[in-house]
């Protein structure tokens, strides 16, 4: 027995003499529809014909319509204009035109459903299939979030939608504070030089071990997180205005180093004293006070080892449909497992990184990978980093829309000769990070100031302020 797909008619109907007896009955539902939800194709027709002339500003009726109803043959075939004039005679109210469209929208989501099931099923009884039942759930996972999420899963968009997201991003960078159109690094000189953390960008953060990886990645997660701000958004879904709900990905360290790392930055307390269980009074006062402020963060940290790439992007979009999601950490690249064994390594970390870049534009959100750095580093005398110094793999360069490398002398002055830890003094909590590539705008170096017992950056102005304070 064959069944039909999930459709409404009727509720098409009344919408769309809705927007003909009332125009402004198209605002209210413009960012829930598009033409291909509509069940019947003709309806969707009608509706994308009344979007376009409402947006020129012109005043949409039944008459309006008659050189549509003439040109359009499908319209035709249902009589044209007295098929019109019956859809604005079926107009629900302009207030229940939004239940319309729910009800349109929802049958539109089951056929997707359902268009998704038969293709998972297809594809699992293809013994031939070159896919692997793991590759399988893959796909049907991000059909199914493309779904929830209210995509079509791609295609063709016209130039004038992408314009409409390029200003209301630019609007956004001109009302925030800092005037950022990307999230806020929580550090004033690098927000300056990359505009903030942007969209869709795969950012790599990269160093020699014991640089400050990941006391960097935790203090830019942590301070996106505090300062995420939502309200309402169009129908009713809370909407990221400031700030950042951040996935972090801990494949070296567990959940509670980090949070013990946030708390000992947050408290002024060294880490080390916490651990070891050495705090005073006054110090534990300052941790409780610290931890209890911090209770509600939009920090979630999934400290899975050697989490596989597969597995990273099914967790990020799961945690995005159930809590929102504005940014991505991986702590670090390296230790992310390839969905597949390939001949090298080098090809597995481009996987990796490939896989990264395209979660970030499936989630349209940033994401900052740790990478770690190749020997070659040390056997310079210069040990700045190199783009060419990124480890197992050059299409990390290509896949990343922004390289940093973070740089301590302090670091290579302790290990050296007698004559280079003399040095250490001037050179002494202090840090550089170094721009090397950036797909939408400058190149370039930071200062930071870097305080190893809290494992906290900060800007080196704000050190020089504190000292002329004291």
């Amino acid at each position: 027995m064959t069944r039909e797909p999930p459709h409404n008619f009727e509720a098409e109907q009344a919408l769309l003499g809705a927007i003909l007896v009332n125009n402004a009955a198209h605002q209210r539902v413009a960012e829930m529809l598009r033409a291909e939800h509509f069940a019947d194709p003709l309806h969707g027709r009608i509706f994308d014909m009344l979007g376009r002339l409402v947006e020129r500003g012109q005043l949409v009726s039944a008459p309006a319509l008659t050189a549509f109803a003439e040109a359009d043959e499908g319209l035709k075939a249902v009589g044209g204009p007295a098929y019109i004039a019956r859809l604005a005679a079926s107009s629900v109210h302009v207030l229940d035109v939004t239940q319309a469209a729910r009800t349109i929208r929802d049958c539109a989501t089951r056929r997707g459903l359902i268009a998704v099931a038969n293709e998972a099923m297809t594809a699992a009884y293809d013994d031939a299939a070159e896919t692997t039942a793991a590759e399988q759930i893959e796909a049907a996972e991000r059909r199914l979030y493309e779904l929830a999420d209210g995509r079509d899963g791609g295609g063709f968009a016209r130039f004038d939608t992408a314009l409409t997201g390029a200003m209301q991003a630019a609007e956004g960078a001109h009302s925030r504070t800092g005037e950022l159109s990307g999230i806020s690094t929580g550090l004033a000189e690098l927000d300056r030089l990359i505009g903030g953390l942007h969209k869709s960008d795969l950012v790599i953060l990269a160093g020699r071990p014991s640089m400050g990886k990941t006391a960097l990645a935790t203090n830019i997660a942590f301070s996106a997180a505090r300062a995420h701000r939502t309200e309402p958004g169009p129908h009713g879904q809370p909407r990221t205005v400031d700030g950042a709900a951040v996935g972090f990905f801990s494949l070296e360290m567990s959940a509670e180093q980090l949070a013990t790392r946030i708390i000992s930055e947050q408290a002024s307390v060294p880490s080390e004293r916490m651990r070891r269980g050495k705090l005073t009074g006054p110090e534990m006062d300052r941790v409780i006070e610290a931890a209890t402020s911090l209770q509600g963060l939009s920090l979630y940290i999934d400290d899975t080892p050697a989490l596989s790439i597969a597995g990273l992007r099914a967790r990020a979009r799961r945690l995005k449909r159930q809590h929102g999601l504005d940014l991505i950490v991986v702590d670090y690249l390296q230790l992310v497992d390839a969905a597949h064994r390939k001949d090298g390594r080098v090809n597995e970390v481009s996987e990796i990184s490939r896989g990264l870049k395209t979660l970030a534009k499936e989630l349209d959100v940033p994401v900052i990978a740790l990478s770690q750095l190749s020997r070659a580093v040390e056997q310079r005398q210069d040990k700045r980093p190199l783009l060419s110094d990124l480890r197992d793999s050059g299409t990390i360069e290509q896949d990343a829309d922004v390289v940093m490398f973070i740089y301590r002398d302090e670091y290579y002055l302790e290990r050296g000769s007698d004559a280079d830890r003399a040095r250490v003094a001037e050179v002494a909590g202090l840090a550089e990070l170094h721009i090397a590539k950036q797909r939408h705008g400058p190149t370039g170096a930071v200062r930071l100031r870097f305080d190893g017992a809290l494992t906290k950056f900060s800007d080196l102005l704000d050190v020089n302020r504190e000292r002329l304070a004291a």
